[in-house]
């Protein structure tokens, strides 16, 4: 297996494990996503996608292979985000579970009584301090790191 195609591999992986921790945290464990939640698994996916682009070969493996790597980074980018909002640092967007808008006392209940949304800015599962939101940005982070740091590696290799 090619350099290229171990780190795509590894992406792959790394994202695919990923989405599978979410969706089992929301399923079995019966954690439902905030909106922001949802957004972080977004970027996982392109991940892989462009990861498995990058492990097909071809003349733009490599393209797709960094494409891959700043997915992740900017996955960790929008974690960042979340964490902070966790944090009551900033607030969140509009569709982060927020109730209200409803003008007539009838609106109200039937707000109610519908199932609340997650709120981003509570944390319902965290170990060792550090929310879902926060381990998300750094396999991100790292993610993003590994695969830009393996391609320049590819590149460098390839000019010598």
């Amino acid at each position: 297996m090619t350099g290229r195609r171990a780190i795509a591999a590894a992406a792959m992986a790394a994202g695919l494990g990923a989405l599978a921790a979410a969706f089992a945290f929301q399923h079995l464990g019966g954690l439902d996503p905030c909106v922001l939640c949802v957004y972080q698994r977004w970027p996982h996916a392109v991940t892989v996608l462009l990861a498995g682009l990058a492990l097909l070969g071809g003349r733009h493996a490599s393209l797709a292979l960094a494409a891959a790597g700043l997915t992740a980074l900017a996955g960790a980018g929008l974690a960042g985000f979340h964490v902070g909002v966790e944090q009551k640092w900033w607030a969140g967007t509009a569709a982060c579970g927020s109730v209200g808008g409803a003008d007539t006392v009838e609106a109200l209940r039937e707000q109610l009584a519908a199932a609340p949304p997650a709120r981003c800015d509570e944390v319902p599962w965290s170990l060792f301090g550090l929310s879902m939101a926060s381990y998300n940005g750094l396999l991100s982070l790292g993610l993003g790191t590994f695969v830009l740091a393996g391609v320049q590696g590819l590149r460098r290799g390839r000019e010598t």
